[in-house]
């Protein structure tokens, strides 16, 4: 076997492997939308912070890469929507629109699809490019979660960076180092089945 032919294609992320149809394409957007809601609801709460710790983040990343900028999108948006709703499917159970962490949710939703996009290009394949995909999500997830934090709570923005980024940064570097491992070897698997 020629190593051009073991390589996975660029252009491609791991749910486009499956066989194509209508019907996996919403399957996956509704199996994402439901794993970061199973995800959310492992959740610790941090002392001193509305937001809670929970596996929610690495699970919108996952289902970025996963799935796709499009299919993630949807799947996030859907989680979002969802929840929105009433589905208590949010950190610790929690529903609705608001909340001092909705902010997260929704960076998440825009985390999906810059990860997906990434993926897509090859972003998720090796283990340097993974750690840069990953910190690049977890990023856009504060940069939108941080600043909604600082205006729900009345908190000032440096408050808010206390209260919501840094005591989140161990965990997202372990959530980072799960994904270094994990989808450069789902890769690597794959590549050796085709």
């Amino acid at each position: 076997m020629s190593t051009a032919a073991a390589a996975p294609r660029t252009g491609v992320v791991l749910a486009d492997l499956l066989p194509a149809t209508r019907t996996r394409s919403v399957a996956l957007v509704v199996g994402g939308a439901v794993l970061t809601g199973v995800a959310a609801q492992i959740a610790v709460p941090v002392p001193g912070s509305p937001v809670p710790v929970t596996g929610q983040t690495f699970a919108a990343l996952l289902v970025g890469a996963g799935l796709g900028a499009r299919r993630g999108f949807l799947s996030l948006a859907l989680y979002a929507l969802v929840g929105m709703a009433g589905v208590p499917w949010f950190a610790a159970g929690s529903s609705g629109p608001g909340g001092a962490s909705f902010g997260y949710v929704l960076g998440m939703l825009l985390a999906a699809t810059v990860v997906g996009a990434l993926a897509r290009r090859g972003g998720d394949r090796s283990v340097p490019r993974t750690a840069g995909t990953m910190v690049l999500g977890s990023a856009v997830i504060y940069a939108v979660g941080v600043p909604y934090l600082a205006l729900s709570t009345g908190m000032s923005p440096s408050a808010a960076v206390a209260a919501g980024l840094v005591p989140f940064l161990l965990g997202d570097a372990l959530k980072a180092a799960l994904a270094m491992g994990a989808l450069p070897a789902a890769w690597k698997l794959l590549g050796r089945r085709g």
